[in-house]
């Protein structure tokens, strides 16, 4: 079973307003792969150690791989050794949305894109990681996209 999953228009967010990026189901499924489309839009999980992102170590911003919405900086990323990139805090506050996921048979808070709803992964706070949040942010690779800085 699945996270709780994005509205079934796509258009919706939680709190009942309408994602900035509001597309239907099979807009969505024309813009992205197979898995990604597992992964961002029905709330899946990319198997550990596989994605593109776990190790790397460029500089720049992550965006949201479904819509370009600017999520993560890569400064704030950091080696958690648990299979996925993770990061200790987004781009801005309001970059994420948090919703309670009861989908495992534990709560867990569930992290999405607020300008399309896309599921990016879940936050944890209180493993002890020494960064400046002690949370840590562990996101699907196929949920974003790495815009490298141009070094200029």
């Amino acid at each position: 079973m699945s996270a709780s999953t994005p509205a079934s228009d796509g258009t919706t967010r939680p709190d009942g307003t309408t994602y900035p990026v509001a597309l239907t189901e099979q807009e969505w499924r024309e813009r992205l792969t197979d898995q990604e489309y597992y992964v961002l839009r029905e709330a899946g999980t990319e198997p550990p150690w596989v994605g593109e992102y776990t190790d790397a170590k460029a500089t720049g911003v992550y965006t949201c791989r479904a819509c370009g919405y600017e999520l993560f900086r890569s400064d704030t990323k950091f080696d958690s050794h648990c299979g996925w990139p993770s990061f200790f805090a987004p781009l801005a506050g309001d970059r994420v949305l948090y919703l309670e996921d009861r989908s495992l048979g534990q709560i867990r808070t569930e992290v999405r894109c607020a300008a399309c709803g896309g599921h990016l992964g879940h936050v944890f706070e209180g493993e002890g990681f020494p960064t400046p949040t002690d949370q840590r942010y562990c996101i699907n690779s196929l949920s974003v996209r790495l815009v490298e800085d141009s070094g200029a």
